[in-house]
């Protein structure tokens, strides 16, 4: 298991207010940031793992998408993974794979796809059935 996930933004204030909406949802909170040193990072707590932040890159560069990268986030239901998307896209994300099942991963994937404003993607899955 992982300690937690980091991603790139360029845009501080825009991503915080994507995934404030977009995490709140699954029950994860900003639990520390500093919009102007440029982080925030979400847990179900705080200080509990795992935890998911999302910063401007440390050495200043500009943030670039992880060619083959999918952070995937796991909902307790398929309503969640349904709720998920439509917060995502009504918050500035785009379409990557609109929530359904996904056989060819195992008989009960339900997931969905999208990339949030800086182009990251993400997925939302429940494993369980319906």
């Amino acid at each position: 298991m992982y300690s937690h996930v980091t991603i790139g933004t360029n845009d501080i204030r825009r991503a915080v207010a994507f995934y404030d909406a977009l995490l709140s949802g699954l029950g994860l909170a900003r639990q520390e940031s500093d919009l102007e040193k440029g982080y925030a990072g979400y847990a179900a707590a705080p200080e509990v793992t795992p935890q998911f932040w999302v910063m401007m890159p440390v050495d200043r560069q500009p943030a670039s998408v992880g060619n083959g990268v999918t952070i995937a986030f796991e909902a307790s239901d398929r309503a969640g993974v349904d709720r998920f998307h439509a917060t995502a896209l009504a918050h500035g994300g785009t379409n990557e794979g609109a929530p359904g099942l996904r056989p060819h991963y195992h008989p009960d994937y339900y997931g969905a796809y999208l990339r949030d404003p800086d182009g990251n993607k993400i997925c939302c899955v429940c494993h369980r059935p319906a």
